[in-house]
């Protein structure tokens, strides 16, 4: 389901590289996210609590200041327990889009708020987390996540037992005409992106394959050669 959005996320299942600021140095991010250049299509914005994940990243200031610097797509990935509690926060700040985890409960709400404040909203779930948790929200968001890692940390391998997943969400996207797009977060690197695009995959979010390069901006093009 499309919404107003204050930034451009491209067209609808045009495939997407999503470099992920986790993997930054955080003293030189306006200098990695000009790095990536045009080879950007949206930025992946990891919101950790330590609470839903077992580490803390960052929050509303740092997307603050990102908007300062950037006209990009901010694509938010709140792993928190309290959504709700922070969404209004984010929108201020300048986030394009939120993404929340099926796991802490109903959504429904929240969602809702989260448009009302003129925000995309997302779903994301983790790896061991079924199809039948993410199928009730695909009428409502503009997302579905597919977690190939356990969230919490970057640097993560690459999980491929995620695959049939992803695989069903898409058939699932199709057989309705849902407009959502299909984002994989984990371990994405030359070695899988195929996979995950083959699946079904349309928005690929990379931390280390990037910003780990000599060359982010190489790399991130090389990952969408590898896509197409």
């Amino acid at each position: 389901m499309s919404t107003t959005s204050q930034h451009d996320a491209g067209p609808l299942g045009a495939i997407k590289i999503a470099p992920s600021i986790l993997a930054c140095d955080f003293a030189r991010l306006n200098d990695h996210i000009d790095e990536v250049g045009e080879e950007s299509d949206w930025l992946h914005v990891d919101v950790m609590d330590g609470h839903f994940v077992p580490n803390i990243s960052i929050g509303p200031p740092v997307v603050a200041s990102l908007r300062k610097h950037t006209n990009a797509f901010l694509d938010c990935h709140l792993m928190i327990t309290d959504p709700a509690d922070y969404l209004e926060a984010f929108a201020n700040a300048g986030a394009s889009s939120v993404t929340l985890h099926v796991e802490i409960g109903d959504l429904t709400d929240t969602i809702a708020l989260a448009r009302r404040l003129g925000m995309r909203v997302g779903v994301a779930a983790n790896p061991d987390t079924g199809f039948e948790m993410i199928a009730p929200y695909l009428p409502l968001v503009d997302l579905v996540l597919c977690m190939t890692v356990f969230p919490g940390f970057g640097g993560q391998s690459f999980m491929p037992e995620v695959l049939p997943k992803i695989a069903q969400v898409r058939a699932a996207i199709d057989a309705r005409s849902y407009a959502c797009e299909l984002e994989v977060d984990g371990g994405i690197d030359l070695a899988t992106t195929a996979a995950v695009v083959e699946a079904g995959a349309t928005v690929l979010v990379a931390g280390s394959a990037i910003f780990g390069a000599v060359d982010p901006k190489g790399a991130a093009a090389a990952l969408r050669a590898k896509a197409l």
